[in-house]
């Protein structure tokens, strides 16, 4: 059992460190690339990859928080002592996303407008997201004592409802059922409008991205359930194959010619383009798990594993030094190679940055001795 939670938890490092790898991709080519390369395919591809880290993080979220929640609850921890302690984390990485954005906006003082701040980024759903589970996790075990496996049902039910709801109102909150009564930047939060008067497919609201961490939280929960536990292997592949059929059957239903929406738009608001990405995030999840069981995956040094154990970090320091005032390279002024080449900087230097981080976990106060000690010397 040690050995299988081991790999459980490997493999999900690995995924949020290949996430972070796309991401850097993605961004480096996009504030580096600049002339006719930025109409090259090329550049179109890594664009197309950018579309995974997002779903990926908030999935695996879901999956984190899962887990968490399942470890308190063994431990005797009460519904509301939970849902506190999850919440609070919520609220942290929220109050991280603002800050981050404060940063942004300081650091770009003269050439950002104010409304900057009020952007809504991944960081700030993910945020959102943890409270909404944790508000949803209380409610779900309010009442008094409840058999562990009955628990993990009904929060399997309420997370798979929550993300069906999300994904199922995502078109009209997009169109015809616009909160526009609501101000911009609280409208933002439901359909990504901005400032623009339209929603912006760049940003990410609740509307349709909270639905991904709460698949995740299903998904997490499923894979606590008894069998999955006892059947590490069978469990994952059964979530691949599941992850295919969701992918079948999203573009199946988008093939009818019966539509439910007065506006479709499979790529970015359908509840059918959802069911897709939630199939390939299960497909990804279960080749983690078997790269990182019987593949390289935890072969000596793992880059991706090291990135993942701190993703907040690195992705709050990249930015800094491909987006921000401290970028490697010229904005808007790199060629494809010379841009490759400041991806592999930025990748060594978060791999780096992740492998000292996770070498001195809580151990601020013995380093800053260390060096107290060093200077008298």
């Amino acid at each position: 059992m040690a050995d299988k939670t081991t790999k459980r938890i490997a493999y999900i490092d690995w995924l949020r460190g290949l996430a972070c790898l796309v991401m850097f991709q993605t961004h480096c080519y996009d504030s580096w690339l600049g002339g006719s390369a930025r109409d090259s395919g090329f550049f179109r591809l890594s664009q197309i990859g950018g579309t995974l880290p997002a779903p990926l993080f908030l999935f695996l979220a879901g999956v984190s928080f899962a887990l968490v929640t399942d470890k308190l609850r063994q431990k005797g921890a009460t519904p509301g002592e939970i849902a506190r302690t999850t919440i609070r984390r919520g609220g942290e990485i929220f109050l991280l996303a603002l800050l981050f954005r404060l940063q942004e906006f300081v650091l770009a003082v003269g050439y950002a407008p104010w409304t900057d701040l009020l952007r809504v980024d991944v960081l700030n759903i993910i945020g959102l997201s943890l409270i909404l589970m944790g508000i949803v996790c209380g409610i779900v075990a309010a009442g008094g004592a409840v058999d562990l496996r009955q628990l993990r049902a009904r929060t399997i039910a309420a997370a798979v409802a929550c993300a069906a709801a999300i994904a199922a109102l995502t078109p009209p909150l997009w169109t015809t059922w616009r909160p526009h009564w609501r101000a911009w930047w609280l409208e933002s939060y439901v359909n990504g409008v901005h400032i623009f008067g339209t929603p912006q497919t760049w940003l990410f609201p609740m509307f349709p991205w909270s639905a991904f961490a709460f698949a995740g939280l299903a998904a997490g929960f499923l894979l606590l359930s008894d069998w999955p536990r006892r059947n590490a292997a069978a469990a994952m592949a059964l979530a691949g194959a599941g992850g295919a059929g969701l992918i079948a059957t999203g573009l199946w239903l988008d093939a009818r010619p019966e539509q439910l929406y007065a506006v479709h738009d499979f790529w970015h608001t359908s509840p059918n383009f959802f069911l897709v990405r939630v199939g390939v995030l299960l497909v990804i999840v279960f080749g983690s798990y078997v790269w990182c069981r019987w593949g390289a995956g935890e072969w000596g040094f793992s880059p991706l594993i090291e990135m993942g154990k701190c993703s907040l970090l690195v992705y709050w320091v990249h930015m800094q030094f491909v987006y921000g005032g401290l970028s490697i390279l010229h904005k808007r002024g790199e060629g494809i190679g010379r841009a490759t080449m400041g991806l592999a900087v930025i990748f060594a230097a978060m791999t780096l940055l992740g492998a000292a981080r996770n070498r001195f976990p809580g151990r601020k106060a013995e380093i800053v001795a260390f060096f107290r000690r060093t200077a008298r010397a």
